[in-house]
């Protein structure tokens, strides 16, 4: 963990330098707190395959049950073994992540964007066990890593907890709705919704609509402070009703935004890829919120897309 002692000061200095950019919010508190129903993640079996060429594969779907807005992924050298009746095996290929997003709380997932920014493909959230019988007995465990919370570039892999997760294979899921598995009360906002942002800068989305490739959003803010502002929400991926996140997962303030003068406005827009005929859109958006690179996660409701 990070040296408090060292970092404080590191911060004094760096802010310093940015608040001649608009940055006038001191990061007084560096931590962030979670909510206390933690139930982790949950994943069930919606394909076991047995003639798959390089052994044999599950494919799963998982559930964002922290009762926050959590990242998880399978735990570099951990352990994913498939225990049944023949024993226990390895499974040397798992490709189980939110691919970096935070998804929202209740919702549930298959697959994500992967990839390069220049090349991306849809991963399908699965596993590789050999040559692994599969009975009505058998259990799949998986060693994962998780973070709740919202984004808080200051205390990035402070707050990482490890858990395990096991899914029964006895039966395979094959009518599941996504992306909401559990609804949370006042977690859904509108498109029409104005967010205060970093410097009590108003966000607002004033447009979005299907193109070739996808969604093109619309974004305005309106400064009414005294300075110069950057308002920073990355490339806010969105998930719908085939339980695929769709969007490469980038650091929110690496993504480049155009500056708000002061008593002024000004206006952008993003694009993310996204097939046509993929229905029932939440657009998964976090915004730089209260302090330099603390980011604050809104599901918004783009259904009519």
């Amino acid at each position: 963990m990070t040296d408090k002692r060292v970092l404080i000061p590191v911060l004094i200095v760096h802010l310093l330098a940015v608040c001649a950019c608009g940055y006038i919010v001191l990061p007084d508190d560096l931590s962030d707190g979670a909510a206390d129903d933690d139930g982790g993640w949950s994943g069930v079996a919606t394909m076991i395959d047995d003639s798959a060429a390089d052994g044999l594969r599950i494919e799963l779907t998982i559930q964002n049950d922290t009762g926050d807005w959590s990242a998880m992924w399978a735990t570099s050298g951990g352990d994913t073994v498939l225990t049944g009746d023949g024993g226990a095996t390895d499974c040397e290929t798992v490709v189980v992540s939110t691919g970096g997003h935070r998804l929202a709380p209740g919702f549930r997932m298959r697959g994500v964007t992967v990839g390069a920014a220049t090349e991306t493909e849809i991963a399908i959230l699965h596993v590789v066990c050999g040559d692994a019988d599969v009975s009505a007995e058998s259990t799949l465990s998986i060693d994962y890593t998780y973070v709740r919370g919202r984004y808080n570039y200051y205390e990035e892999g402070d707050h990482d907890q490890e858990a395990m997760m096991v899914v029964e294979l006895g039966e395979v899921a094959t009518s599941i709705t996504y992306p909401i598995g559990e609804a949370v009360e006042d977690l859904i906002i509108t498109r029409d919704f104005e967010i205060t942002a970093i410097n009590d800068v108003l966000l607002t989305l004033t447009g979005i609509e299907r193109t070739p490739s996808g969604l093109q959003c619309e974004w305005h803010t309106f400064n009414g402070g005294e300075y110069t502002a950057y308002v920073h929400i990355g490339e806010p991926p969105v998930i719908g009703a085939d339980g695929i996140i769709y969007g490469l997962y980038r650091t929110p303030d690496l993504v480049s935004v155009p500056r708000t003068p002061a008593g002024g406005a000004t206006e952008w827009t993003t694009e993310s890829e996204v097939p046509g005929d993929t229905a029932g859109l939440y657009m998964l958006l976090s915004v730089e919120t209260g302090k330099q690179r603390l980011y604050q996660n809104y599901a918004v409701d783009i259904t009519d897309q």
